[in-house]
C-alpha cells in the first residue's frame, strides 16, 4: 500500500486494491483518513458486494434516511446527475454529510460508476486547518458553542430531483445539535456545515447570523482546500468530523455509489 500526501497534508493518494485488502491494512487506511482527512483511490473495480464488504471492515454501514438504497444492496445510496436535470448537482454546496442526525456518520465512501469524459470534480476543505488558522480570541469564543443543524438547510434543494424519484418518504425536517468544535484524536476541527447549520444555540438571531457568516467564509478558504477529478472506478473516502465537501456545477450524466459509516 502506497500513501502519498497532497499539498499541506490535506488529502492523500492511496494505491491499493480494496478487493484484496487485509485486516491490518484497514488500520493504515483509517490512520491515513485521520491524518489527512480524505483519501483518493483510482481503478477500484469492485462489485456492489465487494464494495459493501470493504465498507464493513472500515465501520458500521449506516442508513441514509432521504433516498432508497440501490436495489438489493442495503447501505448503498445512488448519487446521480442526469443529462436533463434542471437544478443544482446533488451535493453542490459546502456541507458535511447527514450532520442533522443525532449520531452523524464518521466516514463517507463515494465511488464513480458512470462518469462522462469531462469528469467533474468534488472540493474538500480541511477543518483541522481551518480551526488552526483561527486566532486565539475566536477559538476561545467558539470553544463551547453548539450549532443547530437541519436537513431543511440550503443543501436540501440539491436533493429535490432525486427525492422525487427515489425518496424514502421519511424526509422530514431532522434537527440535531452538535458542538461546533470537535476533537478528533489529539486535534481539534471546526464542525460546521454551511448546507445544514442554521443557527448557533443560545445566541440572538443577529449574533448567530454574523458568527456563522464569518465562520462559513473562513472554513472554505482556498488554502484549506483540495479537489478531486472524477473518472470511472475512482473512489474517495473522507472523515466527516474533519472535512467538509462540495460537488461542483456539472452538466451531463454521472452516477456514483455512496456508503456512509459509523466508526
Amino acid at each position: 500500500m502506497n500513501i502519498e500526501p497532497f499539498k499541506n497534508d490535506i488529502g492523500a493518494s492511496v494505491d491499493c486494491d480494496l478487493r484484496t485488502i487485509k485486516i491490518d491494512e484497514i488500520e493504515k487506511i483509517k490512520n491515513a483518513i485521520n491524518s489527512y482527512g480524505v483519501i483518493c483511490l483510482r481503478n477500484q473495480t469492485m462489485s456492489p458486494d465487494e464494495y459493501l464488504k470493504f465498507a464493513r471492515l472500515l465501520g458500521k454501514v449506516k442508513d441514509y434516511p432521504m433516498l432508497k438504497d440501490l436495489e438489493g444492496y442495503r447501505g448503498i445510496t445512488v448519487v446521480e446527475r442526469k443529462e436533463n436535470d434542471k437544478g443544482k448537482s446533488y451535493g453542490e454546496g459546502w456541507h458535511t454529510d447527514s450532520s442533522y442526525l443525532d449520531i452523524v456518520p464518521r466516514y463517507t465512501c463515494l465511488k464513480g460508476i458512470i462518469v462522462d469524459k469531462n469528469q467533474g470534480e468534488t472540493l474538500f476543505a480541511s477543518q483541522f486547518a481551518s480551526y488552526e488558522a483561527l486566532d486565539k480570541k475566536m477559538k476561545d469564543k467558539i470553544q463551547d458553542l453548539v450549532g443547530i443543524f437541519s436537513s431543511a438547510g440550503p443543501i436540501s434543494k440539491t436533493r429535490i430531483e432525486r427525492e422525487a424519484e427515489r425518496g424514502t418518504g421519511k424526509a422530514k425536517d431532522f434537527i440535531a445539535e452538535h458542538p461546533i468544535v470537535r476533537k478528533v484524536k489529539n486535534k481539534k476541527a471546526l464542525y460546521l456545515s454551511p448546507g445544514h447549520t442554521i443557527a448557533i444555540k443560545n445566541l440572538g438571531n443577529k449574533d448567530s447570523e454574523n458568527l456563522l457568516s464569518y465562520l462559513f467564509n473562513h472554513q472554505t478558504k482556498k488554502e484549506f482546500q483540495m479537489s478531486f477529478f472524477w473518472e470511472k472506478n475512482s473512489m474517495v473516502i473522507w472523515d466527516n468530523y474533519s472535512i467538509i465537501h462540495s460537488a461542483t456545477p456539472y452538466v451531463g450524466k454521472r452516477l456514483m455509489h455512496r456508503i456512509i459509516l459509523d466508526a
